[in-house]
């Protein structure tokens, strides 16, 4: 790569400056921040050092020196800003949920395709050193036949109906902030299920406290995933195969460490990797690897697979009655 690419942050909230962190203490180039209000934008530029700081997303993306935008908006609006960023000639990064539904999924790649221009969900998990090795093994067979995924990711989330994650308005529940992860997880590992199954118990609010999936592979392999927004749980994940397993340790969306048992249970690979920072450099990397490629998606998350994604959560969502304002759902 000849440069790096010059970064522009739309949004200036915990995820925004997790992001941006993880960009500066890797030598990415943090160009821009935009955001709703001056006021915000020259405090998130004061404290990570950027340049140019926005009091808004218009001017933001219409800056001449960013090449790449990540959207860090709240849920409800990453369809808008990434058309909005896309729309003036942007590369884009945007935040999971990657949108609402799979139709506004569908609208934003079909206009990246068309413009010939990188967007990329930012499931930064995808992309850290024990993923990386552990699809290796997958697809090696190295644990055989793959029967069944088993993940959760459970928290104990801010109980105020206020909050964002209780918030129908903005795109609250655990599901789409917390069990897109384990989603996305059986997705990587089994690809698109053939059947989904799915309850839910709910909040005052509306959107879903707690779910429980489990996605059908035919007559091959399940996937069994859990979510919660107000406990915590163990947050580990277990592939198992017909030769053998590979358990990830807490946290395993993380950067973690796992164990790889052969099919009588002995251990034959202990896995751990030393990653800096976060690890979300690294789905920044591979957008800036594309662009310079010349290439529009790669196999480790294609546009096509997380539109597929927002599929599944599409009919989750269906099945546990959770509805959001903005979708006019009935």
């Amino acid at each position: 790569m000849t440069r790096r690419l010059a970064w522009g942050i739309l949004g200036t909230g915990l995820i925004a400056g997790m992001q941006t962190q993880d960009l500066l203490e890797h030598g990415f180039h943090v160009a821009a921040v935009g955001s709703r209000t001056a006021g915000s934008a020259d405090q998130f530029a004061t404290k990570y050092g950027i340049q140019d700081a926005h009091g808004s997303y218009e001017d933001l993306v219409a800056n001449p020196a960013v090449d790449a935008i990540y959207v860090a908006s709240p849920h409800p609006f990453h369809e808008e800003h990434a058309l909005l960023a896309l729309n003036a000639g942007k590369h884009v990064l945007v935040e999971k949920p990657f949108t609402m539904n799979a139709a506004q999924a569908e609208t934003v790649v079909a206009r990246a395709n068309e413009s010939g221009l990188v967007v990329l969900e930012a499931m930064w998990t995808r992309y850290l050193p024990h993923m990386v090795r552990i699809r290796e093994l997958v697809r090696s067979g190295a644990i055989g036949t793959v029967r069944s995924v088993i993940a959760d990711h459970n928290q104990d989330l801010p109980r105020d109906p206020l909050h964002r994650i209780n918030n129908p308005d903005l795109g609250g529940g655990a599901l789409l902030d917390l069990g897109i992860y384990p989603v996305s997880f059986a997705c990587d590992i089994l690809g698109e299920p053939t059947g989904v199954s799915a309850v839910a118990t709910m909040t005052a609010t509306g959107v879903d406290r707690q779910t429980s999936m489990i996605l059908s592979y035919g007559e091959d392999a399940q996937a069994v995933l859990q979510t919660t927004l107000d406990l915590n749980g163990p947050t580990r994940a277990v592939i198992v195969g017909s030769e053998g397993r590979i358990e990830i340790d807490e946290v395993w969306y993380n950067p973690t460490t796992f164990t790889r048992f052969d099919g009588a249970g002995a251990v034959v690979e202990k896995f751990d990797a030393t990653v800096t920072g976060r690890g979300m450099q690294f789905q920044a990397a591979e957008l800036e690897r594309l662009v310079t490629a010349g290439e529009l998606a790669n196999d480790i998350l294609p546009p096509s697979e997380t539109v597929q994604i927002m599929r599944t959560l599409d009919e989750v969502r269906r099945q546990i009655g959770l509805t959001y304002p903005m979708l006019d759902e009935g």
